[in-house]
């Protein structure tokens, strides 16, 4: 049997990275649609698109396959979408901007092609965790409720340390490779586990 500390290690961090990713997501459109209201009811709105889509098919995908590999796919995906977005998050804003699709649709259109997939993904993480706790566990209802409090607190760290930290002194480009590389390295704890549980078994 796995111990329920990695689990929590990975709702924390996931929980982080999709906060971070959020407010990073505000200095990538900055540039090319400012920061009025319409950017960041946008942003918020397709994140939370995202995160509604990856908890209902976070939710349908544990029940099918339920494994530690999943959990690594679900994790590695995002991951390499952040880890590359450095490199083409502007020549897509630059198409965009072209289009001149006004004030609203501009940072709305934004928006789903650079988040919907990353934020989906991230959102699939707890439900899939959850289903992995199931196996571990008695009490399912505080279990889910911790893990779910585990990844709002590392939200908040996500939140704060990338407002008050990594882009104050690493800059946008290097904040998202940061987070890119630190989500890939989860990843790859979420595979170990995998190989860990079928050891033990």
């Amino acid at each position: 049997m796995i111990s329920k500390s990695p689990l929590y290690f990975l709702s924390f961090f996931c929980g982080a990275f999709i906060m971070g990713f959020e407010l990073l997501g505000s200095r990538m459109l900055t540039p090319y649609f400012g920061s009025s209201i319409y950017v960041w009811g946008s942003l918020i709105s397709v994140f939370m698109l995202g995160l509604a889509g990856g908890y209902f098919l976070g939710g349908l995908w544990a029940d099918r396959h339920n494994t530690f590999n999943g959990l690594s796919l679900i994790i590695f995906i995002p991951a390499l979408f952040i880890t590359l977005s450095p490199w083409f998050y502007r020549p897509l804003l630059d198409v965009i901007f072209e289009w001149d699709l006004g004030p609203q649709a501009g940072p709305l259109s934004a928006c789903l092609v650079l988040f919907t997939l990353p934020s989906l993904f991230l959102g699939m993480v707890s439900p899939y965790l959850v289903q992995l706790l199931v196996k571990q566990v008695r009490h399912v209802g505080r279990e889910a409720g911790t893990l779910y409090a585990v990844s709002t607190c590392g939200s908040i760290l996500g939140t704060l340390g990338t407002s008050f930290y990594l882009l104050a002194n690493v800059g946008t480009r290097m904040s998202l490779l940061f987070m890119g590389i630190s989500l890939l390295v989860l990843s790859l704890l979420a595979f170990a586990l995998g190989r860990k549980a079928a050891f033990i078994s």
